[in-house]
Parts: C-alpha cells; structure tokens; sequence
C-alpha cells in the first residue's frame, strides 16, 4: 500500500467517529429531507431504495452525534416520514368526520409528533449506548436497535403499526423471508443494507468486503425464498365473489340514501349468487343491523338456497354496546368483532370532560367496543376464514393463533374515510404482507377500493377498479399448515435483536470500564497527562 493509501483508511476512521462537520441546522434540514423521502418507498410510487437510502443518512447523520442531537435527529426524521406518509388522517378526521380545521390539524401531528419520539428515544440511545462507529454499530447494533423500536411502536398504547419498513418489500427478493420473520425480520434486512452503505463509505477494507458479501447473500437468498411454498394445498379451488358498492363516504350514512344502498348491495350480490362465498366490505349496511333484520332474512334466503354464504361487515347493538362486526351467514350465524380500533375513530382516548365537550362540539363521541383478541375462524362457503376489519389487519401476529385451523384471510375495510389518498394503497401492501407471512389468500372487500383477491406468494391476482360498484370474482384455493413465522411470529427476530443489543451494549461498558482502568494505571505511574 502506498503512503497516500495508508493514511486514506486512517483518515476515514478518524471522520467516521467525529461525524460530518457541519451545522446542527444543516442536519436537522437533512434529517427531514431524508424522513419525507422514506415515505415514498411505499405504496402507490413504491420507490422501495429508498427505504433503503433515508435510514442510511440518517445513520450518516448520529455518527458523532451527542445524545441531544441525535434525539433531535431521530425526531425530525420519524416526523417528517409519517406527515409524508400519512397526511390522510387529515380528510379523514376534518374532511368526513367534519371536526374543525384546528382540531384535525391538532390530532394529526399530535400523532405525527407521538410517532417522533420513538424517533427520537432511538437516536439518544444510539449516541449513548452503541459502539462509536464501525461495521458493528452501522450493520448489526443500529438495526437491532431499530427494529425493537419499530415493534414497541407497534403494541404500545394499543400501538401504530403502520409505516413499517417491511411493507416497502412487498414486491421485491426480499418479501421471501416474510414466511420466516414477518415484517419485522424484513425491516431488520434493510437497515442491514443501510448500514452497509455507511461501512462502504467509512469502513475498514475488512468490513467493506463483509458489507458487500452480505447484501449479496441476504438479496440472493431471497430470490428462492419467495417460490417456496411453505404451505399446502387443503381442498379445491372454491369461487367467490367480492361485492365493492363504491358509496362515496359523505353519502354513505345519509338517511336518504338509506334504501338506495341497500337496494343496490341487493343488486350487486344478486349477480354473485351461486358463488360459494360472497364478500362485503366494512360496515356496509348505511344502518345497525339491528334495525335491518328483515331486509338480511329475505337477502340470506336467497343465498343460501343458490349454495352462497354471505360475510358482510355490519355495525351492530348489543346490550346498549357497538361492534364493528363483520356477521358471516353460513351453515349458521357466526361473529367476529374488530379488536384494533382506530383512535379518534372509533374511540376516544380522553377523559369524560372532553367527551362532554366534544357533545357541545356536535361531533361524534361513542365509543364501539373492542371484540375479543382471540376469536375463532368464519366458516363460510368451504372456506375457513381468519378474519379482521380494517386497521386489524396490520397487527399481523394477532392472526396467527387462528391459522391451525383458518385456510384463508379475510379483510373487510373502508378506506373511503380517506379519501383518494396513499392510503388504500399503503393498505394493500400490508393485506400483501399478511398473505405473505402466512401462506395463505388473502380477499380483501373495500367499499371504494381498493378490493382484491391476494395469492399466497402476496401477488395481486385479481383487482376491482375503484371507485365503482362492481362485483369482483375469482378462484380461492384453501391452504392449511403452518410458515415458520406463524409458529413463533415475531417473538424470535425480536428476541435476536434485544440478544444482539444486549449483547454489544454490554461489550462497550466492558471496553470503557477497561479504558477507565488503563487510565487510571497510568497516572498512579504519573504518566497521565490532562489535555
């Protein structure tokens, strides 16, 4: 090695601890830049490097960060990825739940701003806690890190799961390792290749090599990964129909629309009438099922005797309580209750003086009632059906307890709350992931779109237009047996990061304790020198 070459590695260690030498502001500016650009790794553009890149920089920018600074970091990133990314809360809440413009700005970066501080609770940790820099820090410590975040932002306070790294990889090698750690195991992969990027631009010849020849396994493998099947085929294809009647969201509840609604799902489902099961999205009776007994019995009728059953999401009164329900009408009646309610939605979180308040407000104030967590399959038509409502099914290990007996996926939604957004696309890509982790179908009934029918492999093999009342129909062939994921869901890749955390975290007090002690060696010989 030449002289100019020697001093090039030395050099770049030494800039890989100090950090790049500009403003806090600068930083800050990048941190947000980076943060928004995330978003767009997602769904409709899907611009999946991204999701790739903007945690590298963000990696970039801790090094030789202090605590504050990094917490700060951390925070404008996570912040400006989810204003990016989920700005639909907005229509949702101002533009249909009609709350006022403050008010809906307020909630939505009151959770923008919640969202933040995992954001930033990760970057002081990272400046605190993990090695100074190296391959250990960029590759294995900082995605450990990452990921245990991700996921305790996934349950906390009933948790926000959305916006997961994994779900960018729908469509990619990667998606292979869905059926062998969930979202989260492919969350871990990328910040892997996010560090990389850092070690090739600030590591040793050592760990560059080590960078580029695990980015290349870890996509490789990847590739065959995704054709295995690690499910099994549990009967023949049955026939089904998803019936999407496409009531803009402003008209949807309005009581003059009411009998026009029913009238039309009666139309729609009776062209679906002989396929084994047919499929409504959330809450599609404008009207408490209660109330629509006789207008159900006639419909029911019907199907049963063309050998149809019917699994349509309703609302329902039970004993003075709601349920976001979704009623399967089979062989006999069966229920299931959504779980995961959505905040400020279908419940407030606040105390009884601002339920009181928000009376006065005119604005909706009830709470629905949270179904049970483990509740048994539907089934329906030949099919035994895990089924959630909505938001349920982003919180994919609570689906797994079903899957011993359930041979497909069911997801009924309305995702017309918000509007023409990013987010029936977001949306999809998780009802994706779910097929993916399970290896199963997945039929996906939304009452605008966007409806679909999901293989096993997470491919879209049938697909509504949106907007439009139509009926979507297709083969679903049942699966039984269980991915590796199922069976230990996401308990083993968070269980390797907190070990692998543990584990580092431990290794760098061990190495200060010893620094501590060579220096205080030195100057009981006199030999230490203060700067």
């Amino acid at each position: 090695m030449s002289a100019s070459g020697a001093a090039a590695v030395p050099a770049a260690r030494s800039a890989a601890v100090a950090g790049l030498p500009w403003p806090r502001g600068v930083k800050l500016a990048i941190a947000v830049l980076a943060g928004a650009a995330l978003a767009l790794a997602f769904a409709p553009l899907s611009l999946w490097p991204l999701a790739v890149a903007a945690p590298a920089v963000l990696v970039v920018l801790w090094q030789g960060a202090s605590p504050r600074l990094a917490a700060a970091l951390g925070f404008c990133f996570n912040f400006a990825t989810f204003a990016a990314g989920t700005y639909w809360l907005y229509t949702s809440i101002h533009g249909f739940g009609e709350a006022p413009i403050w008010m809906a700005l307020g909630l939505m970066l009151g959770l923008v701003g919640i969202m933040a501080l995992y954001g930033a609770g990760l970057g002081y940790g990272v400046a605190r806690f993990l090695p100074a820099s190296g391959a250990l820090r960029w590759m294995v410590a900082i995605p450990a890190a990452w990921v245990i975040i991700e996921w305790w932002r996934g349950w906390f306070l009933t948790g926000f799961p959305w916006m997961s790294l994994g779900y960018t990889q729908t469509g990619t090698w990667l998606s292979g390792y869905a059926p062998l750690a969930g979202v989260y195991g492919i969350s871990a992969l990328i910040l892997v290749g996010a560090g990389a990027l850092v070690t090739l631009a600030w590591g040793t010849r050592a760990e560059r090599l080590a960078a580029v020849a695990l980015t290349a396994a870890m996509w490789l493998f990847g590739w065959p990964l995704a054709r295995v099947d690690w499910t099994h085929i549990a009967g023949a294809p049955v026939r089904v129909a998803i019936v999407q009647g496409a009531i803009p969201q402003d008209q949807k509840w309005l009581d003059s629309n009411r009998d026009r609604t029913l009238t039309l799902y009666g139309t729609l489902t009776g062209k679906a009438l002989g396929d084994r099961v047919i499929v409504w999205p959330e809450a599609a009776a404008p009207d408490l099922i209660n109330n629509l007994m006789y207008w159900l019995t006639a419909l029911y009728r019907e199907a049963h005797k063309a050998g149809s059953a019917l699994v349509i999401g309703v609302v329902r009164e039970d004993e003075g309580l709601y349920y976001n329900s979704i009623l399967s009408l089979g062989a006999h009646p069966e229920w299931y209750n959504k779980h995961h309610l959505v905040p400020f939605a279908e419940f407030f979180p606040v105390p009884r003086f601002v339920r009181s308040w928000l009376r006065l407000m005119d604005l909706p104030y009830t709470d629905f009632e949270r179904g049970a967590a483990d509740q048994p399959p539907l089934d329906a038509g030949g099919l035994v059906l895990d089924a959630s409502i909505c938001y349920d099914d982003a919180y994919g290990s609570s689906m797994l307890p079903q899957l011993t007996t359930a041979d497909a996926l069911v997801n009924v939604t309305n995702d017309a709350w918000f509007g023409h957004s990013s987010a029936r696309y977001q949306h999809l890509q998780i009802a994706q992931m779910r097929a993916q982790e399970t290896g199963r179908f997945m039929l996906r009934a939304a009452n605008d779109g966007i409806s679909a029918v999901i293989g096993p492999h997470g491919r879209i093999l049938a697909e509504a237009p949106q907007y439009r009342p139509v009926v979507l129909q297709a083969l679903v062939t049942p699966y039984l047996g269980l991915t590796p994921y199922a069976r230990v869901g996401n308990w083993l890749i968070i269980s390797l990061a907190a070990a692998t955390l543990a584990g580092l975290i431990a290794l760098r007090l061990l190495r200060l304790t010893r620094a501590g002690g060579v220096e205080a060696a030195s100057a009981a010989r006199g030999g230490y020198t203060e700067c």
